[in-house]
């Protein structure tokens, strides 16, 4: 169900949000946070599409200046975890980002890119949110490139 096969079907339908919404409500990807703050305005959504990996800016880790700071030890053992279990692309939940003047900000799935990154992925799938309709017109083009 959390496959980038399901999102892409639920895309198909015109019903990418509630797929969207479902994923985020269930264990183990809750995120109920977000999920929440998503339902706040209304969002132009584009995806399932391909990412380069060195494109994309995560907000959760332990470097200094994250948004969502991280003990070391606990993201270690989770990236640990997670290099483990990922295996066919198409078969990992894409992730979820925000565009921001440009820049694809990965909301949910900091966890996964980082295994991505460790394992050598050079692209992974993407749900790209935009808050408003003019920077989605803007940013057409990326569908074209993926």
């Amino acid at each position: 169900m959390w496959t980038v096969y399901a999102a892409q079907d639920y895309a198909r339908a015109d019903q990418l949000e509630e797929w969207i919404h479902a994923y985020l409500a269930v264990e183990p990807w809750a995120n109920p946070g977000l999920s929440q703050g998503l339902r706040l305005q209304r969002r132009w959504w584009r995806g399932p599409l391909l990412a380069d990996v060195d494109t994309l800016v995560r907000v959760c880790g332990p470097e200094p200046g994250m948004e969502y700071p991280q003990e070391r030890q606990g993201w270690e053992q989770d990236i640990a975890r997670l290099q483990h279990s990922l295996g066919d692309p198409l078969l990992v939940p894409p992730l979820i980002v925000a565009y921001e003047h440009g820049t694809l900000s990965v909301r949910d799935g900091s966890h996964r890119l980082e295994a991505m990154r460790r394992l050598g992925w050079q692209r992974c799938w993407v749900l790209i949110w935009y808050n408003a309709e003019a920077d989605f017109v803007y940013d057409a083009e990326r569908e074209k490139e993926w």
